[in-house]
């Protein structure tokens, strides 16, 4: 068990473990954006066709799955239908140009500032370590050089459902071990982490930029640097 007084001495928190979203939380997305130029021009119908059909599956009712729903075969449907092509072209296309084709990109992405070392520290410090991203993250975690640090590894495409669906934070929680109110989780979207996670009862952390002016959900923590997060769940005595 961990407890302290958090980075500015105000809030108390006692956690069992800490969990991260994957892009945009453990590195700046304009680090990935960058190298995607190339790819967004090409192929930006299908970039366009994968974020609609994500963007439809969000919609549907939370904590819902209907019979014989498969999340990869929908979102494949639902591509190939707004690209005029069949289910299993879009879905082979997006498996090799996407989910394969960007994972090299991460040997060349490096995290924020002190994301290693303050894994390691919360880590030496007793606290489980969770991933809960909406993309696989095996692979990226990998070649980002963050690899063997996870007491577990969760992806929410392979659970059916995205984020801020409350089944892969249920699933989060379930394979921590620790009741959710022990569990903060570390987002840099309002919408998908904060709100998702906070719903289920998890403490939450927002990552922002120093000059972010917009809104937090209402995230127990706000930090702009992992040192922050590092001091504000183990405060150093």
């Amino acid at each position: 068990m961990v407890t302290g007084a958090g980075y500015d001495g105000g809030m108390s928190v006692d956690l069992g473990g800490v969990a991260f979203d994957l892009d945009g939380t453990l590195y700046p997305n304009y680090r990935l954006y960058a190298r995607l130029i190339p790819f967004i021009i090409r192929e930006h119908r299908l970039l366009l066709a994968f974020g609609r059909a994500r963007d439809t599956l969000r919609g549907w009712p939370a904590g819902e799955m209907p019979p014989g729903y498969r999340f990869y075969r929908e979102q494949a449907r639902l591509i190939g239908a707004a690209l005029g092509e069949e289910a299993s072209v879009a879905e082979k296309r997006i498996e090799q140009l996407i989910y394969r084709g960007w994972e090299p990109l991460f040997t060349r992405i490096k995290p924020y500032r002190d994301v290693r070392q303050t894994l390691e520290r919360l880590r030496a410090g007793g606290l489980k370590l969770g991933i809960l991203s909406d993309f696989p993250p095996d692979t990226k975690l990998a070649n980002m050089g963050l690899g063997g640090l996870w007491d577990t590894l969760l992806c929410s495409e392979v659970l059916g459902r995205l984020k801020p669906d409350p089944i892969p934070f249920r699933e989060l929680v379930d394979r921590m071990g620790l009741p959710p109110e022990r569990i903060l989780y570390v987002g840099n979207s309002v919408s998908y982490d904060i709100i998702g996670a906070k719903r289920e009862g998890l403490k939450t952390a927002l990552i922002r930029p120093s000059w972010w002016k917009g809104g937090d959900g209402n995230a127990d923590f706000v930090f702009s640097g992992y040192r922050q997060l590092s001091a504000y769940v183990l405060p150093l005595t």
